[in-house]
């Protein structure tokens, strides 16, 4: 049974991580897994939730390092099995939670008027962690930088109303939607016919075959040009397993500083303003020479620079072109910007049927989907290896949604708070420039040659 067949019958299905593993190995790679190479121990619940977060987080990071091992072997490697726990796996999810710098947790990650609020029928819930989506909220709703007040406005609304409005004013903003009404939908039909990493091939290319190595992906050249959460564990992932990973960001965007602390170990760091023409010369260069890019801005907004999968085949033919979105690239809502936050409220993983909506313990869609992002990555570098061509994966936070839907519910209603100490024995200590970080360590015999670096710290350049 594939993991849509499972989607009306949850509460009578319990699928194990070595289940989950072995369902999303086939659906990826397309043959049948090793069991012999992989061991999983331990179950849920792990993190407080009915939803089997600790088994999705199991089952992509055993699969992303099984890839990972399939890989060093092709290169003349010896690799050990991969043994990981579900606790394991759940601390890889739990990271911005665990970071510490010199010894204090970093602000909070969350704005003032970010969060859920009531509607006139039901419940909506507004990003504004950036600054222009917070404008785009205020304009939307006609009111003042307040949380009384945007309360106040979004209570004589309808949740659907204040999210089409908000979008429309270039916000970001989901309404709860109840499961059954979104596995009706028309986006939840289009993306949950595709496979939870889709990889297709984008073009010819003569096979590229690996040197031998003693990791993984050393000697493998990633362009990351990601933010916040599910791409930026794209990158974080590949650097894990040896990659020289350049994360491209730009001065003039926002960020989150907590993420950017969290997500940039092993990765060097520089500034491309890619609206002017010098630059984006500068990232053809990059690309000239790169074996993978990740990317998880809007749909199309790269693409409209010149930098789609497409011209990317063009410009680096053989190259490896791996596209996060928020809710997939099929369907009505193809288009539209959302975080782990909102993609929880408009797939209906947030809803209890109760009062009020109940988040995820963890950025389970977000850390999921870049987990799942990471394994493509590698599965395509396979491939590569041995057929040639360049390649396109395709990972959405709405399809680790349906994904995390279908593995079943466990007994706990999640409410308790689950903080640094549960994991105290999967914490380690890095230096870097923000301080002395005290962090989850890399999962799956993963390491990071070195802890993040300062943004636009490092020359845009290979080494």
């Amino acid at each position: 049974m594939g993991f849509g067949g499972r989607l009306g019958t949850y509460a009578r299905v319990v699928i194990t991580p070595t289940a989950a593993l072995r369902e999303l190995w086939h659906d990826t790679t397309g043959t049948p897994l090793d069991r012999a190479g992989v061991v999983i121990d331990g179950d849920d619940p792990v993190l407080p939730s009915r939803y089997r977060v600790g088994v999705l987080a199991a089952a992509a990071v055993a699969a992303t390092a099984t890839a990972a091992a399939r890989l060093l072997r092709a290169r003349g490697g010896a690799p050990d099995p991969v043994r990981l726990s579900v606790r394991e796996a759940a601390a890889a999810f739990h990271t911005e939670r665990c970071l510490r710098v010199d010894g204090a947790p970093p602000r909070d990650l969350w704005a003032a008027l970010s969060g859920n609020y009531r509607a006139a029928d039901g419940w909506v819930r507004l990003h504004c962690n950036y600054p222009h989506h917070r404008d785009a909220v205020l304009a939307a709703l006609a009111v003042a930088d307040s949380r009384d007040a945007v309360a106040e406005a979004v209570s004589r609304r309808t949740a659907e109303d204040v999210e089409a409005a908000v979008l429309a004013a270039g916000g970001a903003a989901g309404a709860l939607r109840r499961r059954a009404d979104w596995l009706r939908h028309p986006q939840a039909l289009a993306i949950g016919r595709l496979p939870l990493a889709d990889l297709r091939r984008l073009g010819p290319a003569p096979a590229r075959p690996l040197a031998r190595a003693d990791r993984p992906l050393a000697g493998v050249r990633v362009l990351d040009l990601t933010h916040v959460i599910a791409g930026p564990v794209c990158g974080r992932t590949l650097a894990a397993f040896g990659a020289d990973v350049l994360h491209v960001g730009a001065a003039h965007l926002p960020t989150v500083g907590p993420l950017v602390i969290d997500t940039g170990f092993g990765k060097r760091s520089c500034h491309l303003d890619l609206r002017t023409e010098r630059d984006r010369l500068v990232l053809r260069g990059l690309i000239a020479e790169a074996d993978v890019f990740v990317q998880s801005y809007r749909p199309g907004a790269l693409a409209a620079l010149g930098f789609g999968p497409a011209q990317l085949a063009e410009l680096r033919p053989g190259i490896v072109s791996v596209n996060l979105s928020a809710y997939g690239q099929a369907g009505p809502l193809a288009g539209r910007r959302g975080f782990d936050s909102l993609v929880q409220m408009v797939s209906g993983i947030a809803d209890t049927g109760e009062a009020a909506p109940r988040q995820l313990p963890a950025q389970t869609l977000d850390h999921g989907t870049g987990w799942l992002a990471a394994f493509g990555a590698i599965t395509a570098l396979t491939r590569r290896a041995s057929a040639g061509g360049s390649w396109e994966v395709r990972v959405s936070l709405a399809r680790t949604a349906l994904w995390l839907d279908s593995l079943g519910r466990t007994e706990d209603e999640g409410e308790r708070a689950e903080g640094v100490e549960d994991f105290a024995d999967l914490l380690v200590e890095t230096d870097s420039a923000f301080g002395r970080l005290t962090h989850v360590r890399a999962p799956a015999s993963g390491y990071w040659a070195h802890g993040p670096r300062l943004p636009g710290g490092d020359e845009p350049q290979w080494w």
